[in-house]
């Protein structure tokens, strides 16, 4: 019975790891930008810093914290005897509850690029999206969109 409580936890932390992190991608529109007018306009590149995205509630699914309760519940329910293995059932189930939390937050990480952009106009602009698609200082690229719905793609 433990064995498949394990392989259960283990499973559900590993759905934890599934986000979608193409959301913050320049290559990647939505459903709802799909088959819409957008702006474009043109710049240079004048500067590109490494920066990481902590993704927000969007893709925090709960389960990095489930699954390690339940790990950790399990592993100290292996100590102690009566009271005592109570005792260490609930600190490992709340130490492991912390840990997963972290675990998840650390898998919806995304690396990312801080790229300002001197337009055509004169005006300086900074977008972040995710690095996959590389961009150098002196680089042509077209900004798409506008506000908070703004992508870089090369010129």
């Amino acid at each position: 019975m433990k064995r498949y409580l394990v392989v259960a936890a283990l499973g559900a932390l590993t759905l934890g790891g599934c986000a979608n992190s193409d959301i913050y991608s320049g290559n990647t529109y939505t459903g709802n930008q799909a088959k819409t007018a957008r702006n474009v306009t043109y710049g240079t590149v004048t500067g590109v810093r490494p920066v990481t995205i902590q993704a927000g509630n969007e893709n925090n699914s709960g389960l990095g914290g489930i699954g390690g309760a339940v790990l950790g519940g399990l592993l100290g329910n292996q100590f102690g005897g009566g009271s005592g293995r109570v005792l260490t059932t609930a600190v490992g189930g709340i130490g492991g509850a912390v840990a997963g939390s972290k675990v998840e937050d650390r898998v919806n990480q995304v690396s990312a690029y801080e790229i300002q952009v001197r337009t055509d106009s004169g005006q300086d602009m900074v977008v972040v999206q995710k690095a996959d698609t590389p961009y150098q200082p002196g680089q042509r690229v077209r900004l798409i969109g506008s506000g908070n719905s703004m992508s870089i793609a090369p010129e």
